[in-house]
């Protein structure tokens, strides 16, 4: 116990966990946001395509995090106009941007001279080694995600259930939809040295399934989200520390477990609870 108390004394640990804070708040809003409009699949497409920027900085021997940025900004914005300028069906343009982003990113690893160290921190996260300019990074789209939810959370909330009533409310429906899907875009990347390319759409879909397990309440399942996604990332990072796993595995399989249990538990209740009302 106190080998791990003593952990706290290093700087990358804090760094750790204050990202693992910045990454709950961030992931259980847009995360919500993404459960509710059922756009799961959006948000994977969007996932993979970044790959391909990451693929082409290594190449050309830019920041990572910079070339994620722009492919996930521009597949963001490309599903959006083929889906409703390309006559393509939503699903289709998704497959197409998420494969092509992928066979780019693979192409350019695969051409770049030398080793490739931090591949793998990509692919599966390493929160363990977020830096501290990440972390403002983080902070500033929290900021920004949290302004933007507090300023337009009825909108939101209307656009989030059904498109139609929103554009009866008069509700900004296009300035709603580019400004959700680029905010989404962003906090992908952000949190992709979290859990990694391979995992990262865990983290905007399991904590609000649980949560919605126990509420249909918008701002709830926000609240319920950022708790268990934080409660989930705490436990694997101990967990991946005690076990010696990667930490991007060991949080989504926490959140996973945590969701199992959660189900279970409220299947037993609702079991009990009609029991009692025979």
């Amino acid at each position: 116990m106190n080998a791990f108390l003593e952990l706290f004394q290093y700087t990358f640990i804090k760094h750790a966990l204050l990202a693992a804070l910045l990454s709950s708040i961030i992931c259980g809003v847009l995360g919500t946001y993404i459960v509710s409009k059922r756009m799961v699949f959006i948000s994977g497409g969007i996932t993979h395509a970044s790959f391909g920027g990451i693929g082409m900085a290594f190449y050309l021997g830019l920041p990572p995090f910079l070339g994620a940025t722009i492919f996930a900004l521009l597949s963001a914005l490309g599903i959006e106009w083929i889906t409703k300028n390309g006559n393509i069906r939503n699903d289709s343009s998704i497959g197409i941007l998420w494969s092509l982003g992928m066979a780019i990113g693979i192409i350019f690893v695969y051409i770049t001279p030398g080793f490739t160290p931090n591949l793998m921190s990509y692919l599966f996260g390493s929160i363990l080694t977020v830096s501290t300019m990440e972390l403002w990074i983080m902070g500033t789209l929290t900021a920004i995600t949290i302004a933007f939810f507090v300023l337009f959370f009825r909108p939101i909330l209307f656009f989030a259930f059904d498109d139609n009533f929103a554009k009866s409310q008069k509700a900004p429906v296009n300035f709603l939809n580019y400004t959700l899907i680029l905010l989404i875009a962003l906090g992908i990347v952000i949190n992709i040295k979290v859990a990694g390319i391979i995992l990262v759409m865990s983290m905007l879909t399991l904590p609000q399934n649980t949560a919605n397990l126990f509420s249909n309440n918008f701002k709830h399942i926000i609240i319920y989200s950022i708790l268990i996604s934080f409660a989930g990332t705490m436990t694997g990072l101990a967990g991946s520390f005690w076990l010696g796993i990667p930490s991007g595995a060991s949080i989504i399989f926490t959140l996973s477990g945590i969701f199992f249990l959660a189900k279970i538990a409220k299947i037993v209740i609702e079991k009990n609870t009609r029991k009692q009302n025979r």
